[in-house]
């Protein structure tokens, strides 16, 4: 979610650059590496290329953590957000009206991006979606937030993480063994299948589904409580940076150890998977605050704080843009000069480069889609 962030000292310039990061590979940037590896045939290309899909079911790639890591940062804004307006004075009750009006818009543009504006059968309109799973855990974690204190918050984030587990492994869809995580006989995708209208991504399951949805507001949980000690805690910048990396490698640690039990799926959005992602994105949030806000290096992180200033827009852009068409008409002869193997990775990097400097465009004009 695009929310202004400041601390006591300033702007938190890490977590806009970490959200540009995050969005730049929503914006195509994957294309690049698959195009490298299908000009190249290179194993190193091939690596990377397949670390920029998602697994079959379980499994993890860095492609998966794309998704979790937006939610991550929109909890670690809260504290910046929500928790500034608890200090001006809002009441709990004009800010829970705030947030889940915003929820419940980021729920309708998650289905105007998959659907369009355009009539359809309701039975083929897709209800889950991205924006809506952000929207709904969004809305969770913050009332959270706002009425529970912290030691209750992570009571709840126990609770979340346990009670699905427990809730997958000793349940199952009708004629399944119990515990059984397949697409076909987990509980999680029967409970969607009967409940969500329309259609699902997948048929039988939808990996934005709403029984899914109860591990992801502990992602947002997780967001909220590393934005509380960015903000609330007296330790030295540095060591804040230190301990943020510390925990992170601590949660893969422990979300391997539940793989062996609960494994690794982003599809269900299992409670390991939740621990998995966490601890990447408080390692990449170590590693951005502590080069850009503790040691003061800024310039090399405006490309992607470009992005992350506007990063509804570029999402829902897609949809109103053809940014194929577009680039093609600006850099088809860039390709042609290039010639094969190579011209579809100029292309792909064409693709990224035009969007951002649409971004840019709007940066300098001073536009933002907020939420």
């Amino acid at each position: 979610m695009n929310l202004t962030t400041t601390n006591t000292s300033g702007r938190l310039f890490s977590l806009d650059a970490l959200r540009g990061f995050d969005m730049f590979w929503i914006m195509g940037a994957e294309e690049i590496f698959h195009a490298l590896f299908k000009a190249t045939g290179s194993p190193f290309w091939g690596t990377i290329s397949n670390e920029l899909t998602h697994p079959d079911w379980n499994g993890f790639h860095f492609y998966d953590l794309i998704f979790p890591l937006f939610l991550f940062i929109a909890g670690v804004a809260t504290p910046y957000s929500v928790g500034r307006e608890l200090e001006k004075g809002k009441t709990k009750q004009q800010l829970l009206w705030r947030v889940v009006k915003r929820g419940l818009i980021l729920v309708l543009l998650g289905i105007i991006y998959n659907n369009g504006l355009q009539l359809k059968p309701f039975s083929e309109i897709r209800f889950a979606s991205v924006l809506g799973r952000i929207g709904l855990a969004y809305i969770f974690a913050n009332i959270i937030y706002l009425y529970s204190k912290e030691r209750l918050q992570i009571i709840w984030f126990c609770v979340l993480l346990i009670g699905y587990w427990l809730l997958l492994k000793f349940t199952s869809a009708p004629g399944f063994p119990k515990g059984d995580l397949t697409m076909e006989g987990n509980f999680a995708s029967y409970i969607d299948r009967s409940l969500i209208p329309g259609r699902l991504y997948l048929g039988i399951h939808d990996p934005e589904g709403l029984m899914s949805t109860i591990p992801a507001i502990g992602t947002g949980l997780l967001g909220i409580f590393t934005g509380s000690f960015l903000k609330n805690n007296v330790v030295i910048p540095s060591k804040k940076a230190l301990w943020m990396a510390v925990t992170g490698f601590v949660f893969l640690g422990l979300a391997h150890l539940w793989d062996l039990d609960f494994p690794i799926n982003k599809n269900l959005w299992t409670s390991s998977f939740v621990l998995n992602t966490g601890g990447y994105s408080l390692i990449l949030l170590a590693f951005f605050y502590y080069i850009i806000d503790v040691l003061g290096y800024k310039k090399w992180a405006f490309f992607f704080k470009i992005i992350g200033m506007n990063s509804i827009l570029i999402y829902m852009s897609g949809h109103f843009i053809n940014w194929e068409y577009t680039t093609n008409g600006f850099f088809k002869w860039l390709g042609q000069w290039v010639g094969d193997p190579f011209n579809i990775a100029v292309m792909a990097v064409c693709y990224v480069m035009l969007q951002w400097l649409f971004l840019y465009f709007m940066y300098r004009k001073k536009i933002f889609l907020r939420v």
